[in-house]
């Protein structure tokens, strides 16, 4: 009689710790507010006026509403200058409260930095801010003059490197038909003036295809290549009186007919007119 086998050994093995997957749920970042600054202000009036003395509603009334909408509150919170409070919302003064007046002298209000409630009334929360006034910041003026500066040298760089039939189609937009009797140095003088004085209008004309087109219309109806009829709803062939299109209503002309040189017929009506010009 065979042998029994042998049980099979069983080899115990010692509990493993469990590790339990907890789910790491990020919470919002909140925006942060940007910091107040401790600073003297300056307040200017908007407009080309500026009065002796202009007085600011400095309380709410009736007739007057000075009101700041809480928008974490969805409430509406009264507002008032007391020059002895450290609030300028009313619910939030305490005690008896010596109401004061905002007045501006020749357009211009200095705001010391002790004064933190009428500054943060005039920046933060007065209903009128950038509508009858302003707070005057150089830093920011600084980097607006620098963007123009910037943005007026690449201008100027790219007015130098264009073509003068470009140069004549973007003055083209300004000066009419006048150009078409200035010369070469005099169209490169007058169109770096122009990049100088209004470098975004520049820029936007520089790179406007239906610019070039215009002018080339422009320069083929001055020449006798193409005509356009005395209602200007027409173009015709000067030589032989074909039509080329009619214009759309409430459209100009050259602009219709620059739009129409970019159709796939309009393209080879380009190519005429190139080459006689």
């Amino acid at each position: 009689m065979a042998k029994k086998a042998k049980a099979e050994e069983t080899v115990e093995v010692a509990p493993q710790p469990t590790v339990s997957k907890k789910e790491t749920v990020q919470k919002p970042v909140k925006p942060q507010k940007p910091e107040w600054e401790i600073k003297d202000r300056t307040y200017l009036l908007k407009g080309s006026k500026t009065p002796i003395t202009y007085t600011l509603n400095s309380r709410h009334t009736r007739r007057y509403p000075l009101l700041w909408f809480d928008e974490e509150t969805a409430t509406q919170k009264e507002l008032r200058y007391a020059v002895n409070q450290n609030s300028p919302f009313k619910q939030e003064q305490k005690g008896e409260s010596t109401l004061g007046h905002i007045i501006f002298k020749e357009g211009v209000l200095k705001v010391p930095k002790q004064q933190q409630n009428l500054q943060k009334l005039l920046s933060l929360y007065h209903p009128k801010k950038d509508i009858l006034y302003y707070e005057h910041k150089p830093v920011k003026i600084a980097e607006n003059q620098l963007d123009y500066l910037e943005y007026e040298i690449d201008a100027l760089n790219l007015a130098r490197q264009i073509d003068i039939d470009q140069a004549e189609a973007i003055l083209r937009v300004e000066l009419g038909s006048k150009v078409s009797d200035m010369s070469s140095k005099e169209l490169k003088r007058d169109l770096m003036l122009f990049a100088k004085q209004q470098p975004q209008l520049f820029m936007e004309l520089a790179n406007d295809d239906n610019v070039q087109l215009r002018n080339i219309a422009v320069r083929a109806v001055e020449a006798g290549i193409i005509s356009l009829s005395p209602d200007q709803r027409t173009f015709t062939w000067g030589s032989n009186g074909r039509k080329l299109m009619n214009v759309p209503f409430d459209e100009n002309p050259y602009s219709a007919f620059a739009a129409f040189l970019k159709t796939d017929e309009g393209v080879e009506i380009y190519k005429s007119i190139d080459k006689k010009l």
